[in-house]
């Protein structure tokens, strides 16, 4: 969905700030990790670890404050991926591999980021982050899930509490360092092509890059959880030799991280051998919602989509899922008449999947065919009320059909249920405008900003809510608790990432 001014000058601000605050440490930065609806998983009890010298530098608890005031600051300063449904199938697919992985500390939030480029990346405290790229790089669900099983090992050796243990003198420098890099490289097109390093293991400065014994070993426990979670082990180096390979055909010149730490065919080689070593499972196909995801993303990053639409046209008699990329490619170009066409060459199986009825569903919304949206809408929430992509668009097809009140309604079920999504505290926002209920507008919209980094905004805001007539006691206590809340995550921010 195409965001609005009030969003980009959000996004404008944060970075304005993020800028001002780590100019001085672009120099030394440092990319944590080789590779990875906003949700957190409720947290296993976190038991002492007696052998764990790396709590006395910094315990898990602050490694998972320092996460959370970090993602505060991507989400003002990168755009994020507003699809419902990739979003959904990039935490389940995560959430598949965690309970397979030696990660300690489960609060987990995954960050999707509208972003083309090839990169993923972790943060301490339990942030994992997925560029759109990287799903349309994969070619199977195993290779993506190599990616993630990767991401949890850095985490769960806690590579990062290791660096700062060899760094005690220079952490404001490294934690400065690493926070730069990752933001540069998450937004940037020219920055984000250092997406391979730390899909691969790079740095920006050699003097803080990861030392090969951290990588080997994430390599190693990758690996292992990938194949606990039923994936095929050869997939790690399969999708490492694919990205590492997608640079050198395409001609350009290296990344700084890959001429620091440079990914040789040896480690490739040391992947596969490991891979010989660990039973390989069998009928772990494709599942049909990475087809789906997959193509959706193929359609969204094309930059010659009548070209891609006669691709898919080509293949979509032998091939569900180049069906349903006509399909999409056919809506996006206005061609409905041969979209329900590719629709109908679909299995049933996949016509009947809600992700592709709810592809249908945004068609109508586009072309103001709220009557037939209406409908739809209703029977989908109906048939799937706990999904979040179906409750995402009933509210939003509910707002353009005038229900203002069931949008606000239903909005409100997903910052419930998604409290960390700044997208549905937007969209709440927007919703509650339109409904009427100013004070709501303003809630919301001290959600969104404290949730993008932005307590002045949030602040601003609170100001304005202050100025409303006919506010009560309990009104007033109200906001009272907000600002004490934008003051926390003020404080939070300037001790964290200062």
């Amino acid at each position: 969905m195409r965001r609005t001014l009030y969003q980009k000058n959000a996004q404008k601000n944060a970075w304005t700030q993020v800028k001002a605050r780590f100019r001085g440490y672009l120099v030394c930065g440092l990319v944590i990790t080789t590779l990875s609806p906003v949700s957190t998983r409720a947290a296993e009890p976190l038991l002492p670890i007696l052998t764990d010298s790396t709590s006395s530098v910094i315990t898990l608890q602050d490694e998972h404050e320092l996460g959370r005031a970090w993602a505060r600051v991507l989400r003002g300063r990168a755009t994020l991926l507003d699809d419902p449904m990739v979003k959904q199938y990039l935490q389940d697919l995560l959430w598949q591999i965690v309970p397979h992985s030696e990660l300690r500390d489960r609060r987990l939030e995954l960050i999707a980021l509208d972003n083309k480029t090839f990169n993923a990346f972790a943060v301490p405290g339990g942030i994992v982050g997925v560029h759109g790229g990287l799903v349309t790089a994969s070619q199977s669900e195993a290779e993506l899930a190599s990616v993630l099983a990767h991401e949890l090992a850095h985490l769960s050796q806690r590579h990062y509490a290791q660096q700062l243990e060899e760094s005690r003198r220079n952490r404001p420098l490294v934690l400065a360092g690493i926070l730069a890099s990752i933001l540069l490289a998450s937004a940037d097109g020219q920055a984000g092509s250092a997406g391979l390093a730390s899909t691969l293991g790079g740095s920006a400065q050699a003097q803080l890059a990861f030392s090969r014994r951290n990588e080997q070993e994430a390599d190693r426990v990758g690996m292992q959880t990938l194949v606990n979670s039923g994936y095929d082990p050869y997939s790690m180096p399969e999708m490492f030799s694919r990205l590492q390979k997608s640079y050198r055909f395409a001609g350009q010149r290296a990344p700084e991280f890959l001429l620091t730490h440079p990914v040789t065919e040896s480690r490739i080689a040391d992947s596969l051998n490991r891979a010989a070593n660990l039973p390989r499972p069998q009928g772990k196909s494709n599942s049909l919602v990475y087809e789906l995801v997959r193509t959706r993303l193929r359609v969204h990053y094309s930059e010659d989509l009548q070209t891609l639409y006669e691709q898919f046209r080509a293949n979509a008699d032998s091939s569900a899922a180049d069906a349903y990329g006509l399909m999409l490619a056919a809506l996006e170009l206005g061609k409905p008449e041969q979209a329900q066409q590719a629709l109908d060459k679909l299995p049933g199986n996949w016509q009947r999947h809600p992700y592709v009825q709810l592809t249908l569903l945004d068609f109508y919304l586009r072309t103001q065919n709220i009557k037939p949206a209406v409908k739809l809408a209703a029977q989908l929430r109906n048939l799937y009320p706990d999904s979040m992509p179906v409750t995402y668009y009933y509210a939003l097809v509910q707002r353009q059909a005038g229900d203002h009140p069931a949008a606000v309604k239903a909005f409100e079920e997903l910052t419930a249920a998604y409290p960390d999504d700044a997208t549905f505290w937007f969209q709440l926002a927007e919703s509650e405008g339109l409904s009427g209920d100013i004070n709501a507008v303003h809630r919301a919209r001290i959600e969104y900003y404290l949730l993008t980094g932005q307590p002045d905004r949030a602040q601003k805001q609170l100001e304005f809510a202050r100025r409303e007539k006919g506010l009560n006691r309990i009104d007033e206590a109200r906001l009272n608790q907000v600002e004490e809340e934008i003051k926390r995550v003020r404080r939070e921010m300037d001790e964290r990432l200062s």
